[in-house]
């Protein structure tokens, strides 16, 4: 791999949270948009960013996670393996809780308004799984992997990564996903103040 293409993996990993980060943001703002009676667009809106959660951070970040960076760290230490057994897990949880928000948006859109509070609940649940799974890789995770990975580790997970299309950066992404987010940003609410 040429020096020059060849990206951090920590950097990558932190800007791919940054990212997804923004997402959950933006569906909260949809939710509560759609409890103001723009629920059709917005529903719309909320499937594009499942639908991106499901594509990327679920079949690539959280895949390339475990198989480098939480497997190297385990190889050179067990003082972070309950940590990453728990993160492990959250993966996983990740995936159905995707799953259940995806039929809890159908099932507003089949039903109406008298679904969308469990919805609403879903999705703020889901950002609060998020924020703490993102807290424990970032405060527990990644500065065990600074402290007890090798050179040679970080060559291989830094590859591993720096491979990641990051659909806001790339201009070719896999399943057009860099699209998918222009879609998002550009109908997505303004925060409010």
């Amino acid at each position: 791999m040429e020096l020059a293409t060849r990206r951090n993996a920590t950097q990558v990993i932190l800007s791919e949270h940054r990212h997804l980060k923004s997402i959950v943001s933006g569906m909260l703002r949809v939710i509560d948009g759609m409890a103001s009676g723009s629920g059709l667009r917005n529903a719309m809106l909320m499937r594009a960013m499942l639908y991106y959660i499901s594509e990327f951070p679920e079949q690539v970040h959280h895949p390339k996670e475990e198989q480098y960076l939480f497997a190297r760290l385990q190889e050179r230490t067990d003082e972070f393996d309950a940590a990453i057994g728990e993160l492990a897990r959250q993966h996983e949880e990740g995936k159905l809780r995707i799953h259940a928000l995806e039929r809890a948006l159908t099932r507003y859109e089949l039903a109406g308004a008298d679904l969308l509070p469990a919805l609403r609940d879903g999705v703020y649940g889901y950002a609060d799984f998020y924020a703490s799974h993102r807290h424990l890789e970032e405060s527990v995770i990644l500065p065990g992997a600074q402290r007890y990975l090798t050179p040679s580790d970080w060559m291989e997970i830094d590859e591993a990564f720096g491979a990641n299309r990051d659909p806001f950066e790339s201009l070719e992404s896999e399943d057009n996903l860099n699209d998918l987010y222009s879609l998002i940003v550009q109908t997505m609410p303004e925060a409010q103040g």
